[in-house]
C-alpha cells in the first residue's frame, strides 16, 4: 500500500477517535472544566501530535523534511491559537456566557473550523499552484498581520469588545428573535411559540467569524513553510483539536504571556519574508523551524521573567 495513502487513512482514523473523545465524551461532563483536567487533556493532544510527527520522521516518504515541516506548521498554528483564545475569552465575557456552557460552543466552533480550514487550505494550494503570483499576495497578508499584531502588542491597551457595533449581531437581531435568557446548551428556543436564537448561538457565530478571520493569517503562514496539502492539513487540524482544552488552561493565565504576541508577530514577518523570497532563495525548513522554536521560547521565557519581576515590585 502507498505510504502517502496509508498516512491519510491513519490520520482520518486518528482524528475521528480524537474528535469523539474530545468533542463528545468530554462534552457530556456535567461539571465545569477544571484546570487539572484541561491541562491533562492539553498534554495528551500535544503528545498525540508529537507522536504523529515522530512517525512521519521514521516512516513517511522524505520523512526528515516532512516531519520538520509538520512541526513548524504545528508550532505556528498553536502560537497563533493562544492569541486567538484571548478574543474567545472576550466574546464569552462580553456576552456573559456561563463557563459550563463554553465547552459546548467551542465544540461546534472547532468542528466548523476544521471544515473551513480544509477548504481554505485546498484553495490556497490551488491558487499557488496555478497562479505563482499568489505567494506575493499571501506574503503581503502576513506582513500586514505581523504589523497589526505588533502594533496591538506595543500599544498594550486593554481590548474591549463592543457588541453594539457588531454588524453580525445587528443583522441577526434585525432578522431573528433573540432570547435574553439561556436554555441550557440549546442554540435555539421558543418565545411565545415562535423560534428564537439563544445567546449561545450568537456567541457561536462570533467565535466562528473570528476563527475565519484568524485562518486568513494562519493558512498563508503554514503555506510559507510547505505547499504539501497533507502536511498543512494535518498540522493545522492537530493544533485545532487541542484548542478547547488549551482554552481552559490559558483562560486565567494569558497575563503571563504578555510578550508572546511580539514573538508571534516576528514569526509572521519571518514566514512572510520566506514566502516572498521563495523564487530567489528557498530558506531551508530546518532554519525556519529553528527561528520559530527559538522565537517562541524567548518570547514565553521573557514574558514569565517580566511577570515575575513586576510581581516582586508590587509586593510591599
Amino acid at each position: 500500500m502507498n505510504v502517502h495513502f496509508l498516512y491519510w487513512v491513519i490520520f482520518v482514523a486518528l482524528i475521528s477517535v480524537m474528535l469523539y473523545i474530545d468533542l463528545y465524551i468530554t462534552d457530556h461532563e456535567a461539571h465545569e472544566k477544571t484546570l487539572k483536567s484541561s491541562t491533562i487533556w492539553s498534554l495528551i493532544w500535544i503528545g498525540v501530535a508529537l507522536s504523529f510527527n515522530a512517525s512521519l520522521y521514521w516512516f513517511y516518504d522524505n520523512g526528515h523534511e516532512k516531519a520538520m515541516e509538520f512541526l513548524a506548521g504545528y508550532l505556528i498554528e498553536k502560537s497563533l491559537s493562544v492569541d486567538n483564545l484571548f478574543v474567545f475569552i472576550m466574546i464569552f465575557q462580553t456576552m456573559n456566557i456561563k463557563r459550563i456552557n463554553q465547552p459546548h460552543i467551542l465544540k461546534w466552533g472547532i468542528l466548523s473550523a476544521i471544515v473551513f480550514r480544509i477548504i481554505f487550505i485546498f484553495l490556497g494550494v490551488s491558487l499557488i499552484t496555478h497562479f505563482q503570483a499568489t505567494i506575493y499576495v499571501f506574503g503581503a497578508i502576513l506582513f500586514y498581520a505581523a504589523y497589526k499584531m505588533l502594533k496591538d502588542a506595543i500599544s498594550d491597551k486593554e481590548q474591549v469588545m463592543n457588541l453594539d457595533n457588531s454588524r453580525i449581531i445587528k443583522y441577526l437581531s434585525g432578522h431573528f428573535r433573540i432570547a435574553t435568557s439561556y436554555a441550557g446548551k440549546k442554540f435555539f428556543t421558543k418565545i411565545d411559540g415562535k423560534s428564537a436564537l439563544t445567546p449561545l448561538f450568537l456567541a457561536l457565530v462570533m467565535i466562528e467569524t473570528a476563527d475565519i478571520v484568524f485562518a486568513v493569517d494562519s493558512i498563508p503562514a503554514v503555506l510559507a513553510i510547505t505547499h504539501d496539502p497533507f502536511i498543512v492539513i494535518t498540522s493545522n487540524i492537530m493544533a485545532i483539536l487541542g484548542l478547547r482544552a488549551l482554552y481552559f488552561v490559558l483562560s486565567g493565565m494569558l497575563g503571563y504571556f504578555k510578550y508572546l504576541k511580539h514573538g508571534v508577530a516576528f514569526i509572521l514577518f519571518f514566514v512572510g519574508i520566506k514566502m516572498m523570497a521563495a523564487h530567489f532563495y528557498k530558506i531551508p525548513v530546518g532554519i525556519s523551524l529553528a527561528v520559530i522554536f527559538t522565537t517562541l521560547i524567548l518570547s514565553v521565557g521573557f514574558s514569565l521573567l517580566m511577570t515575575n519581576i513586576e510581581k516582586r515590585k508590587i509586593k510591599p
